[in-house]
């Protein structure tokens, strides 16, 4: 959506046996300084926690030990499963201290910011060292995220609400990527491709992130001469590929000068794909997509597809556990703010690269 999707683009991605690598030498690290190790275990009910030792956290750190609340998506949104892989593999430092990491979603996206204001308010009761969140609704999460501030929880911002959130709430960081910024790219895209009708499929409508995706296509594609309209779609189509699908197929017969679609995430876009091809206008209307999924690099490396843009959420989890980690225990604070995951525009011409992070599972 993640987030929170993307904002400037970085350079190659670390392959998975890099950051495994880096990850393991954290760990050896922390073993020679005195630290206990754990072992990560999962729960039910979206959750997945690494227990530590012992007892309660009340504050910042309770006897050197961290524990860590992850608010996210939905555990199998695919986007939200490469985010938790990269939060399981920073969770190893966790553990090695003696900390422990749980993992919070909503059971869908249909009443999102009140439901992620809630798991909010459930992490602040576990009296955790810090909480990391994105701030997907601010109108409904931003009296939670506060509460935790006040109560002297670190927060950290990640994956959606960008810089201006996190000193809104009073979080310490956002990291993650730019959708503003992400979306203008994508918007400039299309049109240099010589698109000029762009229909920007939203269906988490409200989302801080997903509007700023869709502001972001309208921008870039005005600033190249051409022109967007958004098309909100009722959140609880979220996840339904055949609702998706009729839509976007309605959209598409109906205005017939709409020759360019971008969706908010990959299991749209595959919907997208599906009503382009029932419409009969693959000829004329592009695709391109947030975020990355085989089946969008499969398309863009047959040329069905234009771009994807990649806001390497893996990284948004592996970097948000890992910083809020090392500035509990350390003090230790990249200066940067933000930290930028992406935006990472995949194309024909790099699309290979991407396929290899996909099946590393990092991508």
């Amino acid at each position: 959506m993640e987030r929170k999707q993307s904002r400037r683009p970085l350079g190659r991605r670390l392959s998975r046996r890099a950051l495994t690598a880096v990850s393991l030498l954290a760990v050896t690290a922390a073993a020679v300084t005195g630290c206990a190790s754990g072992k990560a275990s999962s729960g039910d009910g979206g959750q997945s926690t690494a227990p530590a030792g012992d007892g309660s956290n009340s504050g910042t750190k309770s006897n050197g030990k961290n524990s860590i609340y992850v608010i996210g998506g939905k555990s199998d949104d695919p986007f939200w499963s490469t985010v938790k892989r990269g939060v399981e593999d920073a969770t190893k430092l966790v553990k090695a201290g003696g900390g422990k990491v749980t993992y919070l979603g909503p059971q869908n996206y249909d009443n999102l910011g009140p439901d992620v204001a809630k798991l909010t308010q459930t992490a602040i009761s576990q009296n955790p060292s810090a909480i990391l969140v994105p701030d997907w609704v601010p109108e409904n999460q931003d009296s939670a995220i506060k509460a935790a501030v006040a109560k002297g929880i670190q927060v950290f911002i990640y994956n959606s609400g960008g810089i201006d959130a996190a000193k809104r709430v009073g979080a310490v960081k956002y990291i993650g990527s730019d959708d503003y910024e992400a979306g203008k790219a994508g918007g400039a895209k299309f049109a240099e491709a010589g698109a000029k009708k762009v229909l920007c499929v939203n269906t988490v409508p409200g989302s801080a992130n997903q509007e700023a995706r869709c502001k972001g296509i309208k921008d870039g594609a005005e600033s190249k001469g051409a022109n967007s309209k958004q098309l909100p779609l009722p959140s609880s189509n979220f996840g339904n590929p055949s609702a998706v699908t009729q839509a976007i197929k309605g959209a598409l017969l109906k205005d017939t000068s709409i020759d360019a679609v971008v969706t908010i995430g990959v299991g749209d876009a595959d919907s997208a794909a599906a009503a382009i091809k029932q419409a009969g206008v693959g000829d004329k209307v592009k695709l391109g997509t947030f975020d990355l999924s085989q089946s969008q690099l499969d398309r863009i490396k047959a040329g069905n597809q234009l771009f994807a843009i990649d806001q390497q959420p893996y990284l948004q989890g592996f970097y948000v556990v890992s910083i809020a980690n090392q500035y509990l225990s350390y003090g230790v604070l990249p200066p940067q703010n933000p930290i930028l995951t992406g935006p990472l525009l995949v194309t024909e011409d790099n699309v290979d690269a991407a396929i290899s992070g996909t099946k590393a599972g990092v991508r």
